[in-house]
């Protein structure tokens, strides 16, 4: 397996540390463990995502959900209720 030696600054390494649940479980591991928040999605990302899905030909969503919409908007709703 690979290595990649890298620098932390201490505090970060402190962080690492603690985050460890047993004195044997690897930095490597705990790394893996962690959860990286995506940065918040905005008008302009998702409107570059929406453009690039569909520049690409891959839509948001699949083409038989679309067909199954279409069609229960065109049926009539028609209430059995006067009110």
């Amino acid at each position: 397996m690979a290595t990649k030696t890298i620098t932390l600054e201490l505090d970060a390494y402190e962080r690492l540390r603690r985050a460890k649940r047993s004195a044997r479980e690897s930095f490597s591991t705990v790394v893996r463990r962690a959860v990286w928040p995506e940065e918040p999605l905005t008008a302009s990302a998702l409107l570059e995502r929406v453009t690039e899905q569909m520049r690409t030909g891959r839509g948001l969503v699949p083409d038989d959900v679309l067909d199954r919409l279409d069609a229960a908007q065109k049926r009539p709703r028609v209430s059995n209720r006067k009110w």
